[in-house]
Protein backbone atom coordinates (compact mmCIF):
# COMPACT_ATOMS: atom_id res chain seq x y z
CA UNK A 1 0.00 0.00 0.00
CA UNK A 2 1.13 3.42 -0.97
CA UNK A 3 1.93 5.61 1.85
CA UNK A 4 -0.32 9.14 1.48
CA UNK A 5 1.89 12.59 1.44
CA UNK A 6 0.33 15.09 3.41
CA UNK A 7 2.96 17.85 1.73
CA UNK A 8 0.83 19.46 -0.10
CA UNK A 9 -1.66 20.25 2.66
CA UNK A 10 0.38 21.00 4.91
CA UNK A 11 2.32 23.83 2.86
CA UNK A 12 -1.68 25.00 1.71
CA UNK A 13 -1.94 25.34 5.69
CA UNK A 14 0.73 27.26 6.14
CA UNK A 15 0.87 29.19 3.25
CA UNK A 16 -2.67 30.44 4.33
CA UNK A 17 -1.19 31.17 8.17
CA UNK A 18 1.80 33.33 6.36
CA UNK A 19 -0.62 35.07 4.03
CA UNK A 20 -3.03 36.03 6.96
CA UNK A 21 0.30 36.92 9.08
CA UNK A 22 1.91 38.95 5.96
CA UNK A 23 3.03 42.67 8.33
CA UNK A 24 3.51 41.31 11.37
CA UNK A 25 7.03 42.11 12.98
CA UNK A 26 9.94 39.76 13.23
CA UNK A 27 9.46 36.07 12.33
CA UNK A 28 5.64 36.14 13.38
CA UNK A 29 5.05 36.13 9.42
CA UNK A 30 7.53 33.37 8.52
CA UNK A 31 8.03 30.94 11.11
CA UNK A 32 4.93 29.03 10.73
CA UNK A 33 4.96 27.99 14.53
CA UNK A 34 5.28 31.61 15.89
CA UNK A 35 2.94 33.05 12.89
CA UNK A 36 -0.15 30.70 14.52
CA UNK A 37 1.06 32.06 17.83
CA UNK A 38 0.44 35.34 16.74
CA UNK A 39 -2.28 34.97 14.77
CA UNK A 40 -4.27 33.58 17.46
CA UNK A 41 -3.19 36.19 20.00
CA UNK A 42 -4.41 38.67 17.18
CA UNK A 43 -7.92 37.11 17.00
CA UNK A 44 -8.19 37.12 20.58
CA UNK A 45 -7.46 40.70 20.47
CA UNK A 46 -9.92 41.92 17.76
CA UNK A 47 -12.64 39.56 18.87
CA UNK A 48 -12.27 41.46 22.47
CA UNK A 49 -11.93 44.96 20.42
CA UNK A 50 -15.28 44.11 19.15
CA UNK A 51 -16.75 43.94 22.11
CA UNK A 52 -15.12 47.12 23.60
CA UNK A 53 -16.10 48.76 20.74
CA UNK A 54 -19.50 49.24 21.33
CA UNK A 55 -18.79 49.84 25.05
CA UNK A 56 -16.35 52.91 24.27
CA UNK A 57 -18.94 54.66 21.69
CA UNK A 58 -21.79 54.29 24.04
CA UNK A 59 -19.32 55.94 26.63
CA UNK A 60 -18.58 58.40 23.94
CA UNK A 61 -22.39 59.27 22.92
CA UNK A 62 -23.38 59.51 26.37
CA UNK A 63 -20.45 62.12 27.13
CA UNK A 64 -21.48 64.47 24.31
CA UNK A 65 -25.06 64.32 25.60
CA UNK A 66 -24.04 64.90 29.18
CA UNK A 67 -22.13 68.15 28.03
CA UNK A 68 -24.67 69.27 25.81
CA UNK A 69 -26.95 69.22 28.44
CA UNK A 70 -24.40 70.80 31.58
CA UNK A 71 -24.28 73.57 29.18
CA UNK A 72 -28.40 74.03 29.30
CA UNK A 73 -27.74 74.06 33.06
CA UNK A 74 -29.40 70.01 33.20
CA UNK A 75 -27.65 66.19 34.45
CA UNK A 76 -27.99 63.65 32.34
CA UNK A 77 -29.99 61.24 34.23
CA UNK A 78 -32.76 63.78 34.67
CA UNK A 79 -33.56 64.50 31.23
CA UNK A 80 -32.82 60.63 30.13
CA UNK A 81 -35.66 60.43 33.00
CA UNK A 82 -37.99 62.59 30.98
CA UNK A 83 -37.21 61.11 27.91
CA UNK A 84 -38.23 57.85 29.29
CA UNK A 85 -41.22 59.31 30.56
CA UNK A 86 -42.00 60.95 27.41
CA UNK A 87 -41.86 57.19 25.66
CA UNK A 88 -39.22 59.30 23.20
CA UNK A 89 -37.71 56.58 21.63
CA UNK A 90 -33.85 58.02 20.66
CA UNK A 91 -31.03 56.02 20.48
CA UNK A 92 -27.86 57.69 22.13
CA UNK A 93 -25.75 58.19 19.17
CA UNK A 94 -28.45 60.00 17.13
CA UNK A 95 -29.24 62.17 20.63
CA UNK A 96 -25.42 63.38 20.27
CA UNK A 97 -25.73 63.79 16.64
CA UNK A 98 -27.89 66.30 17.31
CA UNK A 99 -26.57 67.27 20.45
CA UNK A 100 -23.50 68.58 17.92
CA UNK A 101 -24.68 69.14 15.20
CA UNK A 102 -28.53 70.56 15.81
CA UNK A 103 -28.23 72.17 18.99
CA UNK A 104 -31.90 74.25 18.81
CA UNK A 105 -33.47 70.61 17.86
CA UNK A 106 -31.94 69.31 21.05
CA UNK A 107 -33.27 72.62 23.06
CA UNK A 108 -36.78 71.34 22.08
CA UNK A 109 -35.95 67.57 22.93
CA UNK A 110 -34.91 69.27 26.02
CA UNK A 111 -37.85 70.98 26.85
CA UNK A 112 -40.19 67.61 25.71
CA UNK A 113 -38.21 65.66 28.84
CA UNK A 114 -39.34 68.78 30.85
CA UNK A 115 -43.03 68.90 29.94
CA UNK A 116 -42.98 64.81 30.76
CA UNK A 117 -41.18 65.20 34.07
CA UNK A 118 -43.58 67.74 35.20
CA UNK A 119 -46.66 65.27 34.43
Amino acid sequence: MVRVNSGTTAHARHKKVRQATKGYRGKNHTTFRLAMQAMMKAGLHAYRGRKQKKRDFRRLWITRISTALRNRGFRYSEVKNGWLHARMEVDRKNLSEIAVQYPSVFDKLVDVAQKAKRK
